[in-house]
């Protein structure tokens, strides 16, 4: 092979490589983008649960028995199973025992913030039972969970954080 040829090889093999590159960035991020819209989750409309994963996710079904899964926005339950990195902590098998038990039966509707999923793929929400009951708020005013914010998802923070002061001075569930 002429050496004219190597180097326009090498040059189309760099120019490929690089365009390759950014088509899939461009792709990645207009996917990722467009999965923030993809949710069919509406607010205030009331889902069933469906199953509790831990003390602070759980799933749902609408009437198409699509299921999605839905983290609380906010607030930080114990794990209660190893899963990746993440081991079982202290509580965590209360805080989940207690969810289930709360929700049991129960359908829940969603109020959302600013970014509408996570990292995972989990639909971010404040969420209230039929009876109106704030279920972020329960959880940490009975120690059941503590208070984790990521911006921009803020909206009930100091809300949260009172919650969290009344149920240490009290010594409930994970203060004890």
């Amino acid at each position: 092979m002429h050496k004219e040829h190597k180097v326009f090889l090498k040059i189309y093999k760099e120019n490929f490589t690089f365009e390759t590159m950014k088509i899939k960035l461009f792709f990645l991020f207009t996917f990722l983008f467009f999965l923030q819209f993809n949710s069919q989750l509406k607010q205030g409309v009331f889902y069933k649960i469906w199953y509790v994963n831990d003390g602070d996710t759980f799933m749902v079904r609408d009437e198409n028995l699509v299921k999605y899964k839905i983290r609380l926005i906010g607030i930080d339950a114990p794990e209660s199973v190893n899963w990746g990195k993440k081991k079982v902590q202290l509580f965590g098998y209360e805080s989940k025992m207690y969810l289930r038990t709360f929700l049991y039966q129960k359908k829940v509707r969603f109020e959302f913030d600013i970014t509408k999923l996570d990292f995972y793929g989990r639909t971010l929400a404040y969420v209230y039972l039929e009876d109106g009951t704030f279920l972020n708020k329960n959880l940490v005013e009975n120690g059941y969970a503590k208070v984790y914010t990521f911006p921009p998802n803020i909206k009930y923070v100091e809300v949260f954080k009172k919650k969290k002061k009344l149920a240490r001075g009290k010594k409930l569930g994970l203060w004890k």
